[in-house]
């Protein structure tokens, strides 16, 4: 029997954050015009408050959905058919990422961010250099990188907020309790009640998203106002444009092509979580709303609580492929360098391969110093590049989130047609913005819905 989610609240959620966009850059104008401190320090702190009640939850959550996900593909069928829908979804990781770092090349060949002169108002700040060297330091190498998958323990992978840890930790944890069966299910269904208590939090703090994005838009413009366009500005746009490709061009390629869904139903039921993606920069607050997307289009909900948290600390063609291609050709363009073709082929590999580098907040960070380092660019220029990219890193970090998030909706679709598992009743069914109170619980008969 076919199930659909049913609302009772008018679609408002979107329309009231698109508002908040514009509303929060006016206040961050007047703030910055008339020098108002105090503006800007109200506007600073609401997007603080908001950003950390968003960022506590996301830790738990990545752990607990991934143990509910894996654990849920038992009612799909064996440990075979789970070993091939995980196969497959990270397939469709790789082909993604791979399209997505050749259109990041591609764009940065023609854009060639840098290679004008960097203009008298951009300086590398003493700050943002100590944080350039530090992720050098930190994730330059492989060796590095690999090292720092495994935690020294089981509490501090949590406590001091190792995205990647806790990933490795959730697969592990999840494979035994799959491997344990019914031994385990006081596990499992402690764990899923955690889940949907974490869930439920997020949605009422997704309900105070409009105010907390009009704190973070308006911090941003008052504080960086024309550092946010001016300076690297061919940067900036390169990146719009190779994230606006994959979003625009590669995925409803894809989705039609492939998973026979157009991307009008595609946008129509995703455009909440992608537009609350790009507001939040966070893939792992918007879980959510990316996974109820997800069932919305017709995937099956127990593919989806397994695909959508992974995709969400591992599927990232903003951060880890876009961006680092043009982030690269960039800092080789800084430093009086010219790439390689060997190298350009060094910049594919770790967009495929390192996809993990990417999770956690500072994702962006990890996979360009990942990739320079792994083609060869030197330390110091390395350190450089990535303390002027802070300078305009707040915006495009909302594009390359938006494109992360929409990945991260796309491949399970993708997947779950290829499979069997998508619902075409529900694909067609309209439904509204995905808003939290709903999202997680039992999607109820489409005969219970009311107006």
């Amino acid at each position: 029997m076919s199930f659909v989610r049913t609302y009772t609240k008018p679609p408002v959620f979107a329309a009231a954050v698109l508002g908040s966009l514009l509303v929060g850059a006016l206040l961050g104008v007047i703030a910055r015009t008339t020098e108002s401190t105090w503006l800007t320090g109200i506007l600073d702190q609401i997007g603080s408050v908001f950003t950390t009640l968003l960022q506590i939850a996301v830790i738990p959550l990545v752990f607990t959905a991934i143990v509910v996900g894996i654990n849920s593909l038992r009612r799909l069928g064996g440990g075979r058919t789970a070993a091939r829908l995980g196969g497959k979804t990270v397939l469709w990781f790789a082909i993604t990422s791979s399209i997505a770092v050749l259109i990041g090349i591609v764009v940065g060949r023609l854009f060639n961010p840098g290679s004008g002169g960097l203009g008298a108002g951009v300086a590398a700040t003493a700050a943002n250099s100590d944080k350039a060297a530090s992720s050098v330091d930190k994730w330059g190498s492989w060796t590095a990188f690999i090292d720092g998958i495994v935690p020294s323990n089981f509490v501090s992978a949590f406590a001091e907020g190792e995205t990647l840890q806790v990933l490795f930790l959730a697969l592990i944890v999840g494979a035994a309790a799959y491997s344990l069966g019914d031994r385990a299910k006081p596990f499992v269904d402690f764990t899923s009640s955690v889940f949907e208590i974490i869930q439920r939090y997020l949605g009422w703090i997704v309900r105070l998203a409009p105010i907390g994005i009009v704190g973070l838009i308006g911090a941003a413009v008052a504080n960086y106002g024309d550092a946010l366009f001016r300076p690297l500005l061919s940067l900036t746009v390169a990146v719009y444009v190779g994230s606006l490709l994959v979003l625009l061009v590669v995925y409803p390629v894809l989705l039609r092509f492939v998973a026979q869904v157009s991307p009008a139903q595609f946008f129509g039921k995703a455009w909440t979580a992608i537009q609350f993606a790009f507001a939040s920069q966070s893939s792992g607050a918007t879980l959510p709303l990316t996974r109820q997307s997800a069932v919305n289009l017709g995937v099956d909900p127990g593919y989806a609580a397994f695909a959508t948290p992974l995709a969400s600390a591992t599927k990232m063609d903003g951060c880890a492929a876009v961006f680092p291609a043009i982030g690269a050709i960039f800092i080789a363009n800084i430093s009086g360098q010219s790439l390689s073709l060997w190298q350009y082929g060094g910049i594919v590999v770790v967009a495929v391969l390192g996809a993990l580098a990417t999770a956690g907040t500072t994702g962006w960070l990890t996979a360009l110093t990942l990739t320079t380092t792994v083609i060869g660019l030197g330390a110091e220029q390395v350190a450089l590049g990535i303390a002027l990219i802070y300078s305009v890193n707040p915006i495009m970090d909302m594009m390359r989130t938006a494109t992360n998030v929409a990945g991260q909706i796309a491949v399970p679709t993708i997947v779950a047609r290829t499979e069997g598992l998508l619902d075409d009743e529900v694909l067609h069914t309209p439904s509204a913005p995905p808003l939290l109170a709903d999202t997680g619980a039992e999607a109820r008969p489409a005969a219970t819905a009311s107006a």
